[in-house]
């Protein structure tokens, strides 16, 4: 299995639960801070090889290639039958050079880049239903190949148990703690914006008497906030395990990413300010379990709403929702046993 992100790895322990009694397991990773942190805080076993690009395309290419030659070592000692990925560009190399099967799981037909790197060269992919099987086929994978579960990623990630015992950055406790996630930067996909600064700025002047924290990414991504809005806010990375700092959380400002959807899922008052667009927040808005919106004078206006109000409507919405999915690893299993 080749686990490249904070979510694969929290998806990875619940693959891990169901076949690691059956089966010999290696898990790979690469030298990237979110993952390593996380990887300590959940007791994951990751063998890291290799590193982040970073955000740049030369960068990337000479980190995939370096990868792929350190990555190959590996494989080919440990003999895989089956390899497990989440469209890792350097699993899919691999396996296909070596003639392995590769199953891989992804719910972001988005990033273009991985798509065309990794879809013509897999064996079978699972996608959620709410995505149409016509988003990957285009990228050179037959439709046949692509099967479907009635869930999102996040239904998986959530139902983990927290065993982070760190203290959360919300300091009075008797304020409402709101938690603005800022958006990826490095990905293939992403496209830097200046959206999230105006957001921020208005929440301080509106909200500052509140429990306000920022949750950032990238060294540079968080120097850049704290220029455009002074040195008082509260802003830290991501040294927590996210539902930890979820089960904290009153209001949640996200980017539409893992987290926007966990919060979402777990039926906290959450707000996309929608950095990448994309199918999963496409849904979440649909069963409003999510408000959308980029105007910074309209999500403040929102928060003095969720303030006002009960979150008893998000909960319900939540657990109907959850109630009506099934669990993703079941059909990984099905497609293990063919």
């Amino acid at each position: 299995m080749d686990i490249l992100t904070p979510k694969q790895l929290l998806f990875s322990e619940s693959i891990i639960a169901k076949i690691g009694r059956k089966h010999k397991i290696l898990c790979t990773s690469r030298d990237y801070d979110e993952i390593t942190k996380l990887a300590k805080i959940r007791n994951f076993n990751l063998i890291y090889v290799g590193k982040h690009g970073g955000s740049h395309k030369e960068d990337k290419l000479k980190a995939s290639t370096d990868r792929i030659k350190k990555l190959l070592k590996k494989i080919e000692v440990f003999s895989p039958e089956m390899v497990i990925s989440f469209c890792s560009p350097e699993a899919a190399r691999i396996s296909f050079g070596l003639g392995i099967k590769h199953i891989a799981y992804c719910d972001s037909p988005h990033a273009n880049s991985v798509m065309r790197l990794t879809l013509p060269l897999i064996q079978k992919l699972l996608i959620p239903q709410y995505i149409p099987k016509k988003e990957f086929s285009k990228y050179g994978i037959d439709v046949k190949n692509i099967i479907q579960y009635k869930a999102i990623d996040a239904f998986v990630t959530m139902q983990r148990k927290i065993n982070d015992t760190k203290s959360v950055p919300f300091k009075n406790k008797n304020k409402k703690n709101i938690l603005i996630r800022l958006e990826e930067e490095e990905a293939a996909y992403a496209s830097k914006s200046n959206v999230i600064i105006p957001i921020i700025k208005k929440i301080i002047k509106a909200h500052g008497d509140q429990n306000v924290v920022i949750l950032g990414r990238y060294t540079n991504q968080i120097k850049k906030i704290k220029k455009a809005n002074g040195k008082k806010i509260k802003i830290t990375k991501m040294a927590f395990d996210g539902k930890h700092l979820l089960n904290n959380t009153d209001i949640f400002i996200g980017s539409g990413g893992t987290m926007t959807a966990e919060s979402a899922l777990m039926g906290i008052p959450t707000i996309s300010y929608n950095a990448v667009p994309n199918r999963i927040e496409d849904f979440l808005v649909s069963k409003k379990l999510i408000k959308r919106e980029i105007d910074p004078d309209k999500i403040s206006t929102q928060i003095n709403k969720i303030i006002e109000l009960s979150n008893k409507e998000f909960k319900k919405r939540a657990k109907k929702t959850i109630r009506e999915m099934e669990d993703p690893i079941q059909k990984l299993m099905k497609i293990i046993k063919e």
